[in-house]
Parts: C-alpha cells; sequence; structure tokens
C-alpha cells in the first residue's frame, strides 16, 4: 500500500492555524516527507476564504496556488512525487490554460506529477468565482477531465462541451508521462462511473472502511463494464491522522485541533452523506498499534493508497513529528 502525506498549500485557516504554511514551512514539509520515504505529497486547492474562516480569523489565510507551489518543490527535490488532492476544475475557466501547466510541470519535475480532480468542499467558494452560474460542478468535472484527456492524446483536439470549448489546439508537448494519473474525488457514487470511464483512481475522503469497501466492490464492476482492468484503479482515500502513546491521548489532541473543527465543517457538505460518524473511529486516530490495525483493515477492503495523511497538529513542529511516528513506527507494518 502507497502511503503519502497532505502538504497545507491551502489549509491556514482550515486545517491548521493562522499563521502556518509560510513558503519556508510548506518547502519544511515537503522535503521532509522526501527524507521519510513517502510516495507523495499532496496539495489542495482553494481560490478565496471561507464565511467561517473569516468569522474565526481576523488575518486571511495564506492560499497557494499549487501547481506553482509544485514547481518551486520539484525544484528542491528529486524523488518525491506530488499531486493535487483536489485541483478544483469547476473554479479554473480555462481549461486549455490549464492542461498547458500540467504538462509544462510533469517535464519540469521530470514526470513526478499527479492529478487529482474534483468538485470542491465548498460551493460559496465556487459561487465567488462564478456568480449565478447555476453550474452543475460534477459535471463540469466530468466534463473537464475529458477535455484535458483529449488535449493529452490528440495531436490537434477541438472539444465543443456545456462548460468547455476549444477549437483546433495542438498542446505541445504533451505530458513528459505517457498517462498522467487522473483520480476524481469525492464521496458521492455518482463519482464511480466518472473514474470508471474516465480516472485511473479514485479519492474519498474520511469514509467508514466498511462503507467504502462497498463502492470499491461496486467499482471493479463498473470499471469490468468499461472494459477496463479493476487492478489498474487507485484506491486512495484521505484519512485524517493522529498516531499518540495511548488512544486516550490521541484522541483528546485530535479533538483539541484545527482539523477537527475542519471536519466539523466539512459534514455540511463532504462529509454529508456519512452520517454521525466519530472522527477519531472513521480516521487513523489513535496509539500506533490501533493505526496500524485501521489502515490494514483500508488494505483488507481495497485500499490501494493512503492519499495525502492530513495530520492533526496545531503547529508545524507537532506536524513534521506526527510525519516521523507514521513513516517509522506505522508504514513499515502496512506496506
Amino acid at each position: 500500500m502507497i502511503v503519502s502525506a497532505g502538504l497545507p498549500t491551502g489549509m491556514e485557516g482550515l486545517t491548521y492555524p493562522i499563521p502556518f504554511s509560510s513558503t519556508e514551512n510548506v518547502l519544511k514539509i515537503a522535503t521532509h516527507a522526501e527524507d521519510l520515504g513517502y510516495h507523495s505529497v499532496w496539495g489542495n486547492d482553494h481560490m478565496t476564504t471561507q464565511t467561517y474562516v473569516r468569522d474565526e480569523f481576523p488575518e486571511p489565510p495564506r492560499f497557494w496556488e499549487p501547481l506553482i507551489t509544485y514547481a518551486f518543490i520539484a525544484a528542491a527535490t528529486t524523488r518525491l512525487r506530488f499531486g493535487t488532492g483536489i485541483l478544483v476544475l469547476p473554479m479554473r475557466r480555462d481549461i486549455v490554460v490549464t492542461a498547458k501547466q500540467i504538462a509544462t510541470l510533469d517535464h519540469f519535475s521530470g514526470g513526478r506529477l499527479e492529478i487529482g480532480v474534483g468538485v470542491g468542499a465548498y460551493r460559496e467558494e465556487f459561487e465567488a468565482l462564478w456568480p449565478d452560474s447555476g453550474a452543475n460542478r460534477g459535471a463540469m468535472v466530468e466534463e473537464g477531465v475529458e477535455a484535458l484527456n483529449k488535449l493529452f492524446s490528440d495531436r490537434v483536439s477541438s472539444f465543443d462541451g456545456k462548460y468547455y470549448q476549444y477549437r483546433d489546439v495542438e498542446l505541445a508537448p504533451k505530458t513528459l508521462q505517457k498517462k498522467l494519473p487522473i483520480y476524481f474525488g469525492g464521496n458521492s457514487p455518482k463519482h464511480l462511473p466518472r473514474v470508471a470511464r474516465l480516472a485511473d483512481g479514485w479519492i474519498p475522503a474520511g469514509m467508514d472502511v466498511g462503507k467504502m469497501g462497498g463502492m470499491i466492490t461496486h467499482l471493479k464492476e463498473l470499471v469490468e463494464k468499461e472494459g477496463r482492468d479493476p487492478s489498474t484503479i487507485q484506491i486512495a482515500p484521505q484519512f485524517t491522522c493522529y498516531v499518540g502513546k495511548t488512544r486516550e491521548e490521541a484522541r483528546e489532541r485530535f479533538s483539541q485541533s484545527q482539523m477537527y473543527k475542519h471536519m466539523v465543517s466539512l459534514k455540511k457538505s463532504t462529509l454529508k452523506s456519512e452520517g454521525e460518524q466519530d472522527l477519531s473511529d472513521v480516521n487513523l486516530v489513535g496509539s500506533v498499534d490501533e493505526v496500524v490495525e485501521k489502515a490494514i483493515a483500508a488494505r483488507e477492503a481495497g485500499v490501494t493508497h493512503l492519499l495525502g495523511l492530513y495530520f492533526a497538529a496545531n503547529d508545524v513542529q507537532e506536524l513534521l513529528d506526527q510525519m516521523q511516528l507514521f513513516a517509522e513506527e506505522v508504514t513499515p507494518k502496512i506496506t
């Protein structure tokens, strides 16, 4: 099972306090991940501040654009891969420019880029950029991936969709990777047919392993109906993580974190379909043995990649320590 770490490109005020994500700290976290042997780092994508964050903090957060951030990180690392968890396609109006940025970054990083796409957790953020559009964000994401795939595969391509259009575009160079990995993010069952038809992986978040196992089984059936091999599809959930000396310590530290507040807020959006679950139970929160047990249960359910683990921490040193503890005490027992 692959293990990767979250990178706070757009997490100040959401999962971490303000200040947190200075340019120096973001780079330190990425290089720490490489030194510890993590497969990759995964950052998120925000363009404007959410209402509840403005209400809590007097200063605005630093939301770094992930693709530009990765260009800097690529120059400072040699092995580490990086992915978007997720890139919010509905907020990116020009799909050709997005494709050009992706292809350029893939080349300059030596083919170390992976792309997760999704609708975004906050519709208010989308509406700030596209006022009164009435767009279906799920349909936008699906159409956007189709438009990207044509640009990456066809010598010259045209696309005439409801949300994205371009004509007679020769995107060159193509991505360095012959097949750039693309994942769909989201917990809704509506995403599964999209994954089966268009993507290389699925990124659910904060989902109970039992429920996820049933959806994985259904996804494999859909992939087979598309004439594809289910073993080529990455099942890459995002979990929050806190490893403590004891179960009680881990749960207490998690409940006191900004990460916990953020996940409570997501019960109105991304996690609304997950019901009144105990966030500590669902996520990788507990002693070393408990976290290992949870990770193995996820692997047995069909998970292939613990993608962008979101380590709960209220300062950067605590985050670095959690990354090291997981890499040294948990990863060897689950990979």
